[in-house]
């Protein structure tokens, strides 16, 4: 098992933002409710919680809506990316969920996690070189609001998954861009994630250390981070910050 000093020893740390960095993970998660419970036929509705987690959680809308809907046995067709909000194909609903989340993050926000600032700042202070990734299209505007975009000297997210064609996770490629852009390979760095497909992706990019982050009331939430990837598991990350910081 690794321990918190270890993360310590790395050059670079990457830090999912959705759930890790914000809880916007909970927005989000509100979000793929109210659009996959339109969807004729979903039965049982999206559970905001054991749902989110196993089938949406750190993947991309196309990637995550396709997983929850086959899951259901629905077989809605894929569609097309230009499809309006809706609920007939995969990507109407995708759309949709897109909508509802941009109208729930105006009218409510979301707020940073006290812990991940502690430690966040705490990195920076010793010259380990931090970044976040999102398959969100807005995570550069949360990382600002929340006021830590200058404490990661890079940020790769959904329109960097776009522009450069980026697989999502459980595919390592996010961290790994990240990794690239703060000049730090794998081995050297470390990945701090709350999702089943984004502990994956840490293991399977091949980096020092991978972090897991529980935030979740599942009983078995910390045993299923451990078991696809995570090399440790804390529930709030000022645990990782080690005596004396």
């Amino acid at each position: 098992m690794t321990t918190v000093p270890q993360l310590w020893t790395c050059r670079a740390v990457v830090f999912d933002t959705d759930g890790v960095i914000t809880d916007s993970a909970r927005v989000h998660a509100a979000a793929w409710k109210e659009a996959f419970d339109a969807v004729p036929g979903v039965e049982p509705p999206f559970d905001a919680g054991e749902d989110y987690r196993r089938f949406v959680d750190g993947k991309s809308r196309l990637d995550g809506a396709a997983a929850f809907l086959d899951a259901r046995g629905l077989g809605l067709p894929v569609g097309d990316p230009d499809d309006e909000p809706g609920t007939g194909s995969v990507c109407a609903v995708a759309a949709r969920k897109e909508r509802i989340f941009v109208r729930m993050l105006n009218e409510g926000g979301a707020e940073v996690y006290p812990g991940t600032v502690r430690l966040l700042t705490a990195l920076h202070g010793a010259g380990v070189r931090c970044a976040a990734v999102s398959a969100s299209r807005h995570a550069r505007d949360l990382l600002a609001r929340a006021g830590v975009r200058s404490l990661l000297l890079t940020v790769v997210d959904g329109n960097d998954v776009a522009r450069l064609g980026l697989p999502g996770k459980p595919d390592p490629a996010l961290f790994l861009e990240a990794a690239r852009r703060l000049s730090v390979p794998a081995a050297s760095a470390a990945v701090v994630e709350d999702a089943l497909a984004g502990v994956e992706a840490g293991r399977r990019g091949g980096f020092g250390v991978v972090v897991g982050v529980d935030r979740s009331a599942a009983p078995t939430g910390a045993g299923d981070l451990l078991r696809n990837g995570a090399d440790l598991v804390v529930n709030d990350l000022a645990e990782l910050l080690g005596p004396g910081r």
